[in-house]
This record gives C-alpha cells, sequence and structure tokens, in this order.
C-alpha cells in the first residue's frame, strides 16, 4: 500500500498560531512510523496513539514505512495537537478517508487511544491561523475556547471514526454576554481622594500606586477599578481572549466586554510574570491585556521580577529571546500596585506607633526601586477609614456609575487628539505639550514645580500626560494652572 497525503495544522508560537504542513508518506520498506520536523517528546509520542486510534476505529493500519514530515522543519513542533491530523493524513494517503475533502481543514487535536478526540488549548489562535489561511477548522468537540470569527466555519469531531463520512458538526462557540466586573465603589466607604485618583488613572489609562498601613482599603479600591472602566471592544476582546485561549483560561467573560483584572501573588516569578518556558508561555503581564494588573505587597516581589515589568510598561509588549528565535507577547495593561510603608507597615500613621527604624524603613521603600516608580503616573496615600463612615450614619458614597461617568466623558472627550496622533500623544513630550496647550504662566509654573520636585525627563511626561487627562475631565482642550496642579498632587506623594 503507497500513497502520499498532506494536510495543514498549526503550532502555537507565543499567542499566535503557526501554520504546518503535516505530510505522510507511505512507502514500501520496513514497517514502522518515524515523525520528522523538530517534533518535540509530545509529538514523537503521538505515532502511538495514533496507531492504536486507527485500530480501535475499525481503519487499516498499513504495513508498510509510514515517513511523517512536520514542515516547515525550523519551527519546533510541541504538544499532543499533531495527533488529529497526522492520523487524518495517514487516512487519506491510505484511501481510508477523502484526502480531497481533508485539504480544506486546519485539524488540531489529541487522540485517547480507543479514537476519541481530546481538545487542545489555543482553539481561538487555531481560528485566526485557518481564517488567514482560508481554511475551515476542526477541533474537538469539548473545545470551550472557541470563538466566533468572521470568514472561518468552525466544526468539531468526537471521535476519529466520523472522518469516514466527514459528518462534521459546527462547534460550539462562545458569544457575548452582558459585561460588569469589579465590586461597586459604593462599597467602599470614605476615600474620595484615592477614587478621583482612580477615575483619573481609568480615564488616561495611568499606573497607580496605593501606598497606606494594613486594612485601610487598598485591595477593596483596586477591585473596584474595573467597575469604572469602560468594555472590551471588538478588536480588544479577541486579542486579549487570544492570549487567554493559548493558556486554556476561559474567554467567556473576556468575549462579554469584561477586562482582564489579574491579581498576582508575590512569591510570582519572573517567567510567570513575565512570561517564558519552553515553549514560551505568556504570564500574567500578557493575561492582563487591556485589562488591570494588581500587584498586592508590592516591595515582596523579587527585585529582578519586579524590574522586568519596566520595558512592557513603557512598549506595551514584550519580547522573549531563545537560541532559536524571538517571541512576541502583547502586554498593554493598567498597572495597580499596592504597598505599606515599612515592615510593620504604620510609618506616617498618625493613630498607630510605627517600630521600624529609619533604615528598616528606607530599605523597605528602596525595593520597589526608583525606575519602576518613576513609570507609575499615580502615587497616592491610603489612610484607614474613621470607624463612623462605615458604623455610623455617613453620607452616600460615590457609586461606580457615577465615576464611570466620567471616565466615559473623558475618553470621548479625548479622542480629538487620539484620533490625530495615536500613542504618541501618551509618551512623546513634544506630542504632549502640542495637545495641552498651556499658556505661558502655566508652562511657567510647571518649570518651577519641576524643578522644586526635581523630576526626571520621564517625570515630566508622565506629568503632562496626567494633567492632558484631567483637562479632559474637565472637557477642557487647554491644560490649565488647576489641571497641572492637580496632577502634581497625583504624582507626588505627601
Amino acid at each position: 500500500m503507497q500513497g502520499r497525503c498532506i494536510l495543514r495544522s498549526a503550532a502555537l508560537v507565543g499567542v499566535r498560531a503557526v501554520p504546518v504542513d503535516v505530510e505522510v508518506s507511505v512507502s514500501n520498506g520496513l514497517p514502522g512510523m518515524s515523525i520528522v520536523g523538530m517534533p518535540d517528546a509530545a509529538v514523537r509520542e503521538s505515532q502511538e496513539r495514533v496507531r492504536a486510534a486507527i485500530k480501535a476505529c475499525g481503519y487499516t493500519m498499513p504495513a508498510d514505512k509510514v515517513v511523517v514530515n512536520l514542515a516547515p522543519s525550523s519551527l519546533r513542533k510541541t504538544g499532543s495537537g499533531f495527533d488529529l491530523p497526522i492520523a487524518a493524513a495517514l487516512l487519506g494517503a491510505t484511501g481510508q478517508a477523502d484526502a480531497e475533502k481533508l485539504a480544506k481543514y486546519l485539524m488540531v487535536g489529541e487522540l485517547s487511544l480507543e479514537g476519541r478526540v481530546r481538545a487542545v488549548r489555543g482553539t481561538l489562535p487555531y481560528a485566526e491561523c485557518a481564517q488567514q489561511e482560508g481554511l475551515d477548522l476542526v477541533v474537538a468537540a469539548d473545545a470551550a475556547d472557541g470563538a466566533s470569527l468572521n470568514g472561518v466555519d468552525q466544526y468539531c469531531v468526537k471521535s476519529l471514526a466520523q472522518l469516514r463520512t466527514m459528518n462534521l458538526a459546527r462547534l460550539s462557540v462562545v458569544g457575548g454576554g452582558k459585561a460588569g466586573g469589579g465590586i461597586d465603589f459604593a462599597s467602599v466607604h470614605g476615600h474620595d481622594m484615592a477614587k478621583r485618583a482612580l477615575q483619573v488613572a481609568a480615564a488616561g489609562e495611568h499606573g497607580v500606586l496605593l501606598m497606606g498601613p494594613p486594612g485601610s482599603g487598598k485591595t477593596m479600591l483596586a477591585r473596584a477599578l474595573p467597575s469604572i472602566l469602560p468594555p472590551l471592544d471588538e478588536r480588544e476582546r479577541i486579542e486579549a481572549a487570544m492570549v487567554h485561549s493559548t493558556v486554556g483560561e476561559p474567554i467567556d467573560s473576556i468575549l462579554s466586554g469584561v477586562r482582564p483584572f489579574r491579581k498576582v501573588h508575590h512569591s510570582a516569578t519572573t517567567a510567570g510574570l513575565v512570561g517564558g518556558g519552553n515553549p514560551v508561555r505568556p504570564g500574567e503581564i500578557s493575561l492582563a491585556h487591556h485589562g488591570v494588573l494588581f500587584l498586592d505587597e508590592l516591595p515582596e516581589f523579587g527585585t529582578s521580577t519586579l524590574q522586568a515589568l519596566r520595558q512592557p510598561m513603557e512598549q506595551g509588549r514584550i519580547l522573549i529571546t531563545r537560541a532559536d528565535g524571538t517571541v512576541e507577547l502583547p502586554a498593554r495593561f493598567m498597572l495597580v500596585a499596592a504597598a505599606n510603608p515599612c515592615p510593620c507597615g504604620y510609618f506616617g500613621d498618625p493613630a498607630k506607633e510605627c517600630k521600624c527604624s529609619a533604615t528598616q524603613v528606607q530599605r523597605y521603600q528602596a525595593r520597589i526601586g526608583g525606575p519602576l516608580l518613576d513609570r507609575i503616573d499615580i502615587h497616592i496615600d491610603v489612610w484607614r477609614t474613621d470607624p463612623s463612615d462605615i458604623i455610623g450614619d455617613a453620607a452616600p458614597q460615590t457609586t461606580s456609575e457615577e465615576l464611570f461617568s466620567g471616565v466615559q466623558a473623558a475618553r470621548e472627550f479625548a479622542s480629538w487628539r487620539r484620533d490625530a496622533l495615536g500613542d504618541s500623544s501618551r509618551s512623546d513630550a513634544a506630542a504632549l505639550l502640542a495637545c495641552c496647550r498651556m499658556d505661558v504662566s502655566t508652562k511657567r509654573l510647571f518649570e518651577a514645580l519641576a524643578r522644586d520636585a526635581l523630576l526626571s525627563g520621564r517625570g515630566i511626561t508622565r506629568v503632562l500626560s496626567l494633567a492632558r487627562t484631567v483637562a479632559d475631565m474637565a472637557e477642557c482642550k487647554t491644560v490649565g494652572e488647576e489641571h497641572l496642579l492637580e496632577a502634581m498632587g497625583l504624582r507626588l506623594r505627601r
């Protein structure tokens, strides 16, 4: 029995799927199957799964030499998702399945020894790859991380036996729902200044550092932030869902418009935060793409782990370089960090005495590092709420709906400059100065404040960006002294 068949599959590289040709050749020679094309251990093991699955489903395993080539050979192939395309190509090469029909699909799936098709992570990236290649996608019936994409039909198979008739069912993909996320700011008593700071942060996508004693409400404020962020648009939903699909996490809330909120424990490694491994997998930074990355107890993180945040915060992407190439991961996120001011947590607290020495306080706060602090736009002190505000008959608290209306209005007002300048208006000093439109007296005031506060060039840019956001919230095309002073107050801790 001799024959040859070529099918399409794909390999995950970062958060994208790269097309792979699965070539199967059956020829005269010593019986056996070999897989070439830089397969890893999981791919090499697929020959045993494929052999058992073919026999279990009533097909005939050829008693000839079978060679499987995964092209391009320069790309390392990983995972068990090549089981299904290898088995399908083998059936096509031996005439037990219609090779012409099989060639219309991009196939991904793991096989059990009984021939059942199991899901693998990354259905959404595979669907995007099929869309770009002009093919339809075939995956397992229990794939739960698929989403509807224009121009690609998605089908599912439960068993290898279905390839006899090619009677494939449509894959049930996740649909959108009602967006919403985070706790309501109405449940956070007091902290009016911190709420205003978070509203400004949400309006301009600024990073925030909340510093205060234990129990002051830092974590609660951070968890409420998603409730005032606008829902993801269509492009952002697909981009964020792509990352979560790659690591096998649910994507239904993201596809309904809820921005990701990732709370990371301080024991996280650099690879866990930034991404890494072999093959490269996204870290928490990429999982927070178009959402919020919350780092609680910031000084407790490893120094090298924290410093790895610096480049992604500025560039909005992560480049991980390995011997076999460079992988790019998305990383456009809002950083919200919380920290105690000292080891005991009560430095500067007017009600409770701090037991730490000046050296201990300095050493503790130095763990964060000046370069990282310089990249965080807003620095806010958060103190404990007075018990009467919680227990007594306190005034009604500002709700998330009220804060969100200000965020939405500011973003809509800012569209006039973002359409013209794009992202350059956030990081380029000349572009920021142009869109701030400050008069001579406001510029002189800013020069004096920047000189007194010893602001770096980056710090000046950050204050300009904050002032522009504050002016957007007031729906002013010109940044005035009041906007500049509020921005300086948000930037500099007292």
